[in-house]
């Protein structure tokens, strides 16, 4: 008696932790990406264009990512979901109409707020990041063109 009850308690278990959070990524060339961690996600562009992405800040270019939150549906489910958002349907499964609604909020939000950023480095006579130090380092034409490219990547994403 004693083992089945060990087995049923554990097989419960397995049952609630099925479902997390679920947040998505836009890399550098406007490719979406699910995750359902919140461990940092860093990524960089190297010298021949191409992108690159870990869990620790391998490059002195290394950027966290924003991870933007999607769902507490499974992983694969949410993935299905935005292949079907593509075309058309973009309601996720088991959505209200009232969650859809403070969905579409939040979009109406990022996608504002990513247009602003752009509009700003669009127009900034140069582009800094802050060092460790709290000084302002001048980023170099590819850094400027790679952070410009990111951030048109994000605008794309979030306003479709």
């Amino acid at each position: 008696m004693n083992k089945l009850l060990t087995i049923g308690v554990l097989m419960f278990g397995l049952c609630v932790t099925a479902d997390a959070d679920v947040w998505k990524w836009v890399d550098a060339y406007g490719n979406t990406h699910f995750v359902d961690t919140m461990k940092p996600i860093y990524t960089w562009i190297d010298e021949f264009d191409k992108v690159h992405y870990g869990d620790t800040p391998d490059h002195e270019d290394a950027v966290a990512v924003q991870l933007v939150w999607v769902s507490r549906e499974a992983l694969d489910i949410v993935a299905e979901t935005d292949s079907k958002s593509k075309s058309g349907d973009d309601r996720l499964p088991g959505e209200t109409d009232e969650q859809r609604a403070e969905r579409a909020v939040a979009e109406a939000y990022y996608c504002k707020r990513a247009t602003e950023v752009l509009d700003s480095y669009l127009n900034a006579p140069q582009l800094y990041r802050t060092n460790e130090s709290g000084e302002r380092e001048i980023l170099s034409e590819v850094e400027t063109a790679a952070t410009i490219a990111a951030t048109k990547a994000k605008k794309e994403d979030y306003c479709g």
